[in-house]
């Protein structure tokens, strides 16, 4: 990695799933590092950069396009870049992974019924009722990542858990320094033990 360079956290999961959520508690701990951050948050670039377009899959895939441009642009500047948008289809991702290369596949993966459960705004309901069509996840399709480089199970993670597994995959990659808080304790160490035991991994 070019150190005058940033990099690419790009978060990609249903709507409510949890990445706006990860995606700014992400950014509170790199900026404490030192780092200059921005979110590309799916909402505000749909307000303020890609007004005017729709949810075809076209539509979807120029929305994405322009987040990608956007964080190049900050990314060849020096700024980590988080981008927190459903991203629904794979084939655009990939382009999004080409493009940038320092790029970091976050999956929020939740299942649906529980961002049903979370949806503040009643988006899902109206989706359901037939009030918005093309919605994600209901009547449009949502292709998981194949290969990300860190699944988030916001189901049963808390957002701490989460942040730590994203913090732990950059520091892996080299893309940031660890410090002392990113040790686990022996006591850490037994309570992510004894989950990964209760969810079946060993």
């Amino acid at each position: 990695m070019n150190r005058n360079e940033g990099f690419v956290v790009w978060f990609t999961g249903l709507p409510s799933s949890g990445k706006s959520t990860l995606a700014q508690r992400l950014k509170d701990e790199l900026i404490k590092r030192g780092f200059r951050v921005e979110v590309l948050d799916g909402d505000v670039v749909r307000e303020h950069i890609s007004r005017g377009l729709g949810f075809s899959k076209e539509d979807r895939d120029e929305n994405i396009r322009r987040i990608y441009h956007v964080a190049y642009l900050l990314k060849r500047n020096g700024v980590v870049v988080i981008t927190a948008a459903i991203s629904p289809y794979r084939e655009i991702r990939q382009e999004a992974r080409e493009l940038l290369k320092d790029f970091v596949e976050v999956y929020a993966s939740c299942p649906v019924e529980k961002c049903i459960e979370r949806d503040v705004k009643g988006m899902y309901k109206k989706a359901l009722a037939g009030e918005i069509k093309n919605f994600t996840g209901i009547d449009d399709p949502y292709e998981p990542p194949e290969n990300p480089e860190v699944v988030c199970e916001t189901d049963k993670e808390t957002v701490e858990e989460s942040v730590k597994k994203i913090i732990n995959k950059l520091i892996e990659r080299g893309y940031i320094e660890p410090t002392d808080e990113d040790v686990y304790t022996e006591e850490e160490e037994e309570i992510i033990k004894k989950r990964l035991e209760d969810l079946g991994y060993i």
